[in-house]
């Protein structure tokens, strides 16, 4: 089975330099927790935004949603698949990395899709569609040990975080 097989080909974007505000109202309106981060023209993926990074830099801060730009406080190393890949590579992929979401690229770098837990949790379903494949329920739950799973940080590697969020918590810590 192939990441094409499951994934959903319509996917809400922004461009960096949209306000948090307006990314959060695209996770309103389209019900899911990311929002790939693109060029304008080519879609070419730079990054991802999560409604958890969006809360936190809002906590952290202490600004206005309209004042932040996603280009800010997205992750800039987003891990994509291509259409073309199996899906045991990106439950694998889910797995390692503790991602419930990944954007699914052409060979471009260009978003043509996303492919969700959700999308995986539902192909086990028997006869949940008659033109996509079934999927086998352990191997989705593969999936999500993973990225239930704690990740386990040393003292040392915590403390060489350095996102602006992370900095933001620690420099609040501090001050207490």
């Amino acid at each position: 089975m192939k990441v094409r097989d499951l994934m959903q080909t319509e996917v809400a974007s922004c461009p960096p330099g949209t306000d948090l505000a307006s990314a959060a109202m695209i996770m309103w309106d389209k019900d899911c927790g990311v929002v790939p981060v693109v060029t304008p023209g080519t879609r070419k993926v730079n990054g991802v935004i999560t409604d958890r990074d969006i809360c936190m830099a809002l906590a952290t801060t202490g600004r206005n949603p309209h004042e932040r730009t996603v280009d800010e406080v997205m992750s800039r190393t987003p891990f994509t698949l291509r259409a073309e890949d199996s899906i045991m590579d990106a439950i694998l992929l889910m797995e390692r990395e503790h991602i419930r979401r990944l954007p699914v690229v052409d060979a471009n770098g260009s978003l043509t899709g996303m492919l969700s837990i959700n999308d995986l949790i539902m192909a086990t379903r028997s006869g949940w569609s008659r033109t996509k494949p079934h999927l086998n329920p352990n191997d989705v739950m593969r999936a999500m040990r993973g990225i239930c799973a704690h990740r386990k940080r040393s003292e040392e590697h915590t403390s060489e975080l350095q996102s602006p969020c992370n900095l933001v918590c620690r420099l609040l810590l501090e001050k207490k």
